[in-house]
């Protein structure tokens, strides 16, 4: 696939396959995965990493390189980047694929040569071109030059090899074993993964043996996360409940419960925890919730949980079913996809007002939401934007949406206003004689 532009907004790249998953491997490198399935259909399965940069007026996005999988589609993948190696696990129906990623610098003159093929951490910066690269040992040696984009980002260029490691079974369904989800905690120690068995299985990582198995739900898993602190892991699912379970023990330690309109029922879709102030044992709780029938007539909701005791502390209504959701690495900002119109919604974390509409985003259902780092993840990508969410469809078609500084009341200009406030109570006061 040719590098692609956007040229119309929100509009990054196109690929030729349906979009499932999404992962940010890096602050500047964005993966995205689908495909057509096992049925001879044509369309290809796997996974494609794009280049992200600012030229000073919107994104841009290059694709970086492809990486076909065969009959199997990505569902579902996470990845983790311990400073020295990067590890991706993809969901390929009843197993979960372990990939090596191989970061090598290139030479920002030449394009073709290694500089650094060692591992390359998240603080590596981004560009890379798919060609051949010739190594050799005085290349090794060389200090790695940075590039500067139009919009005054310092990075370098380079190269991934995606090299297939290990393989297990995470799902085992007597019907149809699938692979649904599939986290790793933020210290690369622990995963989790959940599926058509309802079974939450948490595993040590990158060695992928099986720590605990919770035969949680009584039917498939939708969703679940691991909280930062790695000492729980919620999960949903089609049967109804949501549970926050021990990541120790197995445990259950809070079932969400919450009153529902009358007469209705509402199933829980996705589930995230998000940090508060950047303290990893400070957590919040954001968690989907659609109506079961009667579409258009009942509002689905975002919901804001706490997790140390498991009551609800604020709830959203949206107008449409929801079908993804994202919170930022810093814990800021929520967004949401919608299931029928693809649009959209970016919201303050803490107060879940919406910051950010775009409709019709996408012109099918919204499958995956990633924030750009600004947090983690290495040297952010520097716009004119306070947070800005990657969102991908089964329209084929990945997307960036941009939110714009808030505006603030300068500091002098407050100090004025409640200056004039208190005087003016004042003469009210004298008026009436208090």
């Amino acid at each position: 696939m040719a590098p692609t532009r956007r040229h119309q907004e929100g509009l990054l790249a196109r690929v030729n396959f349906p979009l499932y998953t999404l992962q940010m491997l890096t602050s500047r490198h964005v993966l995205v995965g689908g495909g057509g399935g096992s049925s001879n259909t044509g369309v290809a399965n796997g996974f494609e990493i794009f280049e992200l940069s600012h030229d000073g007026e919107r994104f841009v996005a290059e694709e970086v390189v492809r990486h076909e999988t065969g009959p199997s589609v990505v569902m579902n993948c996470a990845s983790h980047n311990n400073g020295r190696h990067t590890f991706l696990l993809a969901g390929q129906e009843s197993h979960c694929q372990l990939y090596n990623v191989k970061m090598e610098i290139l030479d920002p003159e030449s394009g073709d040569n290694v500089i650094k093929s060692n591992d390359v951490g998240n603080d590596s910066g981004v560009r890379q071109r798919s060609k051949k690269s010739s190594v050799s040992d005085s290349e090794d040696t060389q200090e790695a030059k940075e590039k500067v984009d139009g919009n005054s980002n310092s990075y370098k260029r380079l190269k991934f090899l995606i090299k297939p490691s290990d393989s297990i079974q995470t799902d085992f369904s007597q019907e149809e074993p699938l692979q649904r989800v599939v986290r790793i905690g933020r210290s690369g120690k622990l995963m989790a993964t959940g599926g058509t068995d309802g079974h939450v299985r948490l595993w040590q990582f990158p060695s992928l043996k099986k720590k605990i198995d919770i035969a949680a739900h009584s039917k498939e898993i939708d969703d679940l996360d691991i909280s930062p602190n790695e000492k729980s892991v919620v999960s949903v699912a089609k049967d109804g409940m949501a549970v926050i379970w021990s990541t120790d023990s197995g445990k259950k330690v809070q079932e969400l419960t919450w009153t529902v309109p009358e007469g209705s029922k509402y199933l829980y879709k996705r589930c995230r925890f998000g940090m508060v102030e950047g303290d990893v044992n400070k957590n919040r709780l954001f968690v989907l919730t659609n109506p079961v029938g009667r579409p258009g007539k009942l509002k689905a909701f975002l919901q804001l949980w706490l997790p140390e005791d498991g009551s609800l502390k604020k709830a959203v209504p949206c107008n449409e079913s929801l079908s993804a959701l994202a919170v930022s690495d810093d814990g800021r900002f929520v967004a949401v996809g919608t299931m029928f119109s693809g649009s959209v919604s970016v919201y303050i974390a803490f107060s879940l007002q919406r910051a950010l509409h775009v409709q019709d985003a996408h012109s099918m259902f919204v499958t995956g939401l990633e924030f750009l780092p600004v947090a983690s993840g290495g040297p952010p990508i520097t716009s004119s934007a306070e947070a800005a969410v990657v969102s991908i469809s089964v329209d084929n078609r990945v997307c960036v949406h941009s939110l714009a500084f808030r505006s603030t009341l300068p500091f002098w200009l407050v100090i004025i206003l409640i200056i004039v406030t208190l005087f003016c109570a004042f003469l009210l006061c004298s008026v009436l004689g208090i």
